[in-house]
C-alpha cells in the first residue's frame, strides 16, 4: 500500500469516526421514548373535566395534537388491570380490576371526582349495552362488581378516576371478551327525541369538532316538562359522549351546578368539545322519582356548526323510537 492511499483511508476512517459521533451526540439530545410521554408536571390539561362558570364541571376537551381518553390502558405510569379478559354472556359474575400506579403497586388513595372515587363505563364496542356503574374497592386496591354481560363480543371498559398522587382525572379502557355468537347492532339514526319509561328527552343544539359547542336536553313526561329533576352524584345529568369507530371518551357535567336543596330541569345544559368530526354516541343519565335513567342519542359532528335533526312532532312514546325498543339500551 502506498503512503497516499494509506493517507487518504485514514481520513476517510477518520470522517466516519465524526459521523458516529455527532450522529450519537444528536440522539443523546433527542430520546423519542422521553418525548412521546411527558412528565404529569409538563403535560397540558388534556380532556378532562374543567370548571366552568358556577364553579360546575363542564366540557372536557384536549389540545389539537393530544391523544383523547379512553384509547390507552396506560398513561403518566397508571395503569388499568383487569384480574380476567374472559367472561361469558347472561351469567351474572364479578368484574374485577386495579389501577396499578407507578411503583408497580395497586392504587388506593384516590380523590373523589362527582362523589365517587371512580366511575367505570362498560360497553360493547359496537356501542350498544352501555352501563355506567360505581364498583367498590377492597383495601388491597382490588375494584370488584356484579355484572352481567348481555351479549357476546368485545367490550370495552373505561375508568375513570384521579389518584391523590397525580392531581388531575384519568381515563383509562381496556376490552375483555365474551364469548358466544357476535351480531353487530346498527347505531340508531341521529334524531333529537329519545324516549324511556314514559320520559321524552328532546337534544338541541349545534355541535361543531374542535371548539366548544353547547348542548341542551330537555326532559318531559306524559307530555308536561319536568321540573323536580333530582341530583345525581352532584349533577342534573352526567353525559357521555363516546366517538365512533375507536370509542375515544368525554366525560361531561352540566353548566349549573347541582347544590343541596335544588331541584333540576325541564332542561340541562353542557359546553361539550367534540375533538373532531365524525360519529358519536351521547348518554345522557338523569334522575327523577329515585331512579336513574338514560337516553341515548347519535350525532354527527362536522367541523362546522350543525344543528341536530329537529323534531317533526311533538315527542310520543308510541311514535318515538324509545328505550324498550332500542337495542343500545342501558
Amino acid at each position: 500500500m502506498t503512503r497516499a492511499v494509506a493517507i487518504r483511508l485514514g481520513a476517510f476512517a477518520g470522517a466516519l469516526a465524526l459521523a458516529f459521533a455527532g450522529a450519537f451526540a444528536l440522539g443523546s439530545v433527542v430520546d423519542p421514548v422521553a418525548a412521546a410521554d411527558p412528565a404529569p408536571g409538563d403535560h397540558a390539561e388534556g380532556m378532562g373535566e374543567e370548571k366552568t362558570e358556577g364553579g360546575a364541571h363542564g366540557a372536557e376537551h384536549s389540545e389539537p395534537d393530544e391523544q383523547p381518553p379512553g384509547l390507552a390502558v396506560s398513561q403518566f405510569g397508571y395503569t388499568l388491570v383487569p384480574k380476567t379478559t374472559f367472561f361469558q354472556p347472561g351469567k351474572p359474575q364479578t368484574l374485577q380490576f386495579t389501577i396499578q400506579g407507578p411503583d408497580g403497586k395497586a392504587v388506593t388513595q384516590y380523590a373523589q371526582t362527582h362523589e365517587k372515587d371512580l366511575h367505570l363505563i362498560v360497553v360493547r364496542r359496537d356501542l350498544s349495552g352501555f352501563h355506567h356503574v360505581h364498583p367498590t374497592r377492597a383495601a388491597d386496591g382490588t375494584w370488584s362488581i356484579p355484572f352481567t354481560f348481555t351479549a357476546g363480543g368485545t367490550w370495552r371498559m373505561f375508568t375513570d378516576f384521579q389518584p391523590k398522587a397525580l392531581g388531575k382525572t384519568l381515563t383509562l379502557g381496556a376490552d375483555v371478551s365474551v364469548s358466544g355468537l357476535y351480531i353487530p347492532v346498527p347505531l340508531n339514526e341521529p334524531a333529537s327525541i329519545y324516549s324511556i319509561d314514559g320520559y321524552d328527552v328532546t337534544l338541541a343544539g349545534q355541535p361543531v369538532a374542535g371548539k366548544e359547542s353547547e348542548l341542551t336536553f330537555s326532559i318531559n313526561k306524559a307530555g308536561k316538562p319536568v321540573t323536580d329533576l333530582q341530583p345525581y352524584l352532584g349533577a342534573f345529568g352526567h353525559l357521555v359522549s363516546l366517538r365512533g369507530g375507536d370509542l375515544a371518551y368525554l366525560h361531561t357535567h352540566p353548566s349549573i351546578e347541582a347544590k343541596a336543596g335544588m331541584k333540576g330541569g325541564p332542561q340541562i345544559t353542557f359546553g361539550t368539545t367534540f375533538p373532531t368530526a365524525g360519529t358519536y354516541s351521547l348518554f345522557l343519565d338523569f334522575q327523577h322519582a329515585g331512579k336513574v335513567r338514560t337516553a341515548e342519542f347519535t350525532v354527527n359532528v362536522g367541523s362546522t356548526g350543525t344543528a341536530i335533526v329537529p323534531p317533526s312532532e311533538l315527542p310520543g312514546a308510541s311514535e318515538t323510537p324509545g328505550h324498550e325498543e332500542s337495542p343500545h339500551g342501558h
